[in-house]
């Protein structure tokens, strides 16, 4: 595989005029929705899904104010006598759309006796997709192509993205000709989340979200913990919200996690040529990545190589094309880097992922004041850069949440522990954009609510979305009879996927959450499964 240039998100503009009506099903509660087609971008994915639109207030402090259809999705119990209610369906992000979500799990192999307990209920929270988006008006001319900083090779750098991410994030309130930015946060799309789950005539709805779906899932449990019924949060950041010191835990991420793909690579070390041992692998890592910062091959420098990597453990699919990247980078081939249809963007081309960036920007720099000085960002990657030696100058680097035009209308969304025990945390000890540390602190803040399943495994994604089995019977168990377990470890996987299929949950996965594309110089590099989040 090439470090190739790849579409990161279609975004569909039209919305409730794609969908035709149909009647609720006369066997469910009683709902103000009317189901019915999806845009055709979205029914490709499955036959069964469904499609509507919630009507919710764009201020919720002004509930009679200006209105904005929530677009959303399902797939419907196929045994209403065992339907218990609706599992609302989040994927990440922040920016990520959800619509094919209730499709997407059932193709990973959802179990059964999960999708007969539930009608399935994906969306595109506010902003994003088909609920009316947002957009920065992020185009070539701009070198803002990632949410995720650039790794600084030294104090210059960071002084230097600096201004990017003053650029950007100035552009963000030129193009906000309608005043909606300031609305996208956590808390409003979990007052959302509550919305629908009245407009299904729902006493109670459950809850799965993954990577930034879980602090979405954690502030909707915590906001409504009486209209909650049994929560499942994986992967998870930490908190309610993704902040600064979320982003700089990528750092933590990559160096627990890079052990498995270097374990991968020296074993064979014959094909690939990467290093006998893995402590031999991760000294060409920093050889390259050193080697490129100084004379880059094609489009790539030593900033796309790292983000490569990281975006690579995500999934260990990604490890062979990885590999097959770090080998002919290591001869210089510049027909590595670069595929037979890749151009560079003009300046006045929108970014197709432009509604991806800007959602993000959006929720992330409105949930929760980051720092403004510059010095701050300076003096952590400088602590990073020896911390997390693979990363940390990437994860610590400024973005444009340091120049946020809004202040955050509200606090933080806190946890609340007082609530029923509802809450389980799924965590792999081994992921590079969601350490093991974010579910312990959600853990500890969720505290008697909460039980926390840690598995032995590598990558991002637990639930249906990994292979390890002693995790998908817990969840399941709780899902469909409410067993909620004590505090557990899962330990390895005990099989192995069949390639199709481990190649078909990695398609999935990326195409739920990767919307950020790894993007350097106008050019983009290879996109990984890995969520848009970093968390």
């Amino acid at each position: 595989m090439k470090l190739r240039r790849s579409v990161a998100v279609t975004v569909v503009t039209g919305i409730a005029a794609t969908l035709v009506a149909a009647p609720a099903q006369a066997d469910g509660p009683a709902t103000w929705v009317e189901w019915g087609v999806c845009p055709e971008e979205i029914a490709i994915v499955s036959p069964t899904l469904q499609c509507a639109t919630v009507s919710v207030p764009l201020d919720y402090r002004d509930p009679d104010g200006v209105a904005i259809d929530i677009a959303v999705s399902r797939i419907a119990s196929a045994k209403p006598a065992e339907r218990r209610g609706i599992v609302l369906l989040n994927p990440g992000g922040p920016g990520a759309s959800g619509l094919a979500m209730p499709a997407d799990l059932v193709g990973l192999g959802l179990p059964s006796s999960v999708s007969d307990r539930y009608d399935l209920i994906g969306m595109d929270p506010r902003g994003v997709g088909l609920s009316a988006p947002v957009s920065c008006g992020f185009t070539g001319e701009l070198d803002y192509f990632s949410n995720v900083p650039p790794y600084a090779v030294d104090d210059a750098a960071v002084i230097e993205r600096a201004r990017t991410a003053k650029a950007a994030a100035e552009l963000c309130v030129a193009n906000d000709t309608e005043g909606r930015l300031r609305h996208i946060t956590t808390a409003n799309t979990a007052r959302d989340l509550d919305s629908i789950r009245a407009a299904l005539g729902e006493e109670k709805a459950s809850f799965y979200g993954a990577s930034y779906g879980s602090a979405l899932g954690a502030a909707h449990a915590s906001m409504f913990p009486d209209t909650t019924d049994r929560v499942v949060i994986d992967s998870n950041l930490g908190d309610t919200h993704l902040d600064y010191a979320a982003q700089r835990r990528f750092g933590l991420g990559v160096e627990q996690t890079f052990p498995d793909f270097a374990a991968w690579a020296a074993a064979r070390h014959g094909a690939y040529g990467l290093g006998r041992t893995p402590a031999q692998v991760r000294k060409t890592y920093f050889r390259l990545a050193e080697r490129l910062d100084e004379t880059p091959v094609g489009y790539v420098n030593g900033a796309a190589f790292r983000f490569t990597t990281f975006a690579a453990l995500y999934g260990k699919v990604n490890y062979p094309a990885l590999a097959q990247d770090w080998q002919s980078l290591l001869r210089g081939e510049d027909a590595a880097v670069t595929g037979a249809g890749d151009r560079v963007a003009t300046p006045a081309e929108m970014l197709p992922w432009d509604n991806f960036l800007s959602a993000y920007l959006a929720v992330t720099c409105n949930d929760v004041n980051w720092p403004e000085d510059v010095r701050t960002y300076r003096h952590a990657v400088a602590k990073d850069r020896k911390r997390y030696p693979m990363y940390g100058a990437a994860s610590a680097n400024i973005t444009p949440c340091a120049y946020w035009a809004h202040e955050p209308s509200e606090p933080p969304v806190r946890i609340n522990d007082k609530g029923p025990r509802n809450v389980l945390i799924v965590q792999n000890l081994r992921d590079p954009g969601t350490p093991h540390r974010g579910g312990e602190l959600i853990r500890e803040k969720f505290a008697k609510r909460s039980r926390l399943v840690s598995v032995d495994g590598s990558g991002h994604g637990v639930y249906v979305y990994g292979d390890n089995v002693c995790a998908l019977n817990v969840t399941t168990a709780y899902l469909v009879d409410g067993t909620m377990p004590k505090d557990t470890f899962c330990g390895p996987a005990t099989r192995r996927l069949h390639a199709d299929a481990a190649l078909r949950r990695a398609d999935t996965l990326g195409q739920l959450h990767r919307r950020s594309a790894a993007t350097f110089g106008g050019k983009a590099i290879k996109e990984y499964a890995l969520p848009a989040t970093r968390g």
